[in-house]
């Protein structure tokens, strides 16, 4: 029996976060390795980079061509896989910073795509502050927030690129499987 390849699907994935090490991308990055039949494509919100959001900016200097980018990326996609990272129970300020920048593009940001939402903290509760405020905010910008995902002890659970703990792994592998069956 031969198995169709769906190429022409794209995810595109990537951390709420900033940081050269950060850990949600990590988590992002062995999450689009376990994806074999939809194309995926890993981005950094450092080659995002904009200036601080401010209706003054805005009204001075137009909206950034990297918050252009950023959403066409989002809207020429099939799924979104993103992982945010949580500074003091929120948004990083990177992440937060491009989606109010994307927002006055396109109100509807996330235009319907279905959507993994992951994050990963060092602690035991896995990101599940920022992953709350994203569940009850996303919808209002067309997210279809199909599965959620969340990783506590990031290094007792995560190792060499690869989650350690089978039973989240499994979970992980369902939470795309769920995702897989939306595109």
């Amino acid at each position: 029996m031969f198995q169709i390849l769906n190429f022409m699907k794209k995810i595109i994935a990537f951390a709420g976060s900033n940081s050269k090490q950060s850990i949600n991308k990590q988590l992002v990055e062995y999450t689009c390795s376990l994806i074999e039949e939809v194309s995926t494509e890993v981005l950094d919100l450092n080659d995002y980079e904009m200036p601080l959001y401010g209706i003054d900016r805005e009204n001075e200097e137009g909206i950034p061509e990297a918050a252009k980018d950023l959403l066409n990326k989002i809207s020429t996609s099939d799924g979104i896989i993103l992982s945010l990272a949580e500074h003091n129970g929120a948004y990083t300020t990177a992440f937060k910073n491009a989606f109010d920048w994307m927002s006055r593009i396109e109100q509807k940001t996330f235009f319907n795509k279905p959507m993994l939402l992951m994050a990963a903290s060092p602690g035991g509760r896995g990101g599940a502050s920022v992953l709350a405020i994203a569940e009850q905010r996303f919808p209002f910008h067309n997210a279809k927030i199909v599965e959620t995902f969340s990783l506590p002890f990031f290094k007792d659970n995560f190792s060499e690129g690869a989650l350690v703990n089978k039973a989240l792994n499994d979970d992980l592998k369902k939470a795309i499987a769920a995702l897989e069956k939306e595109l």
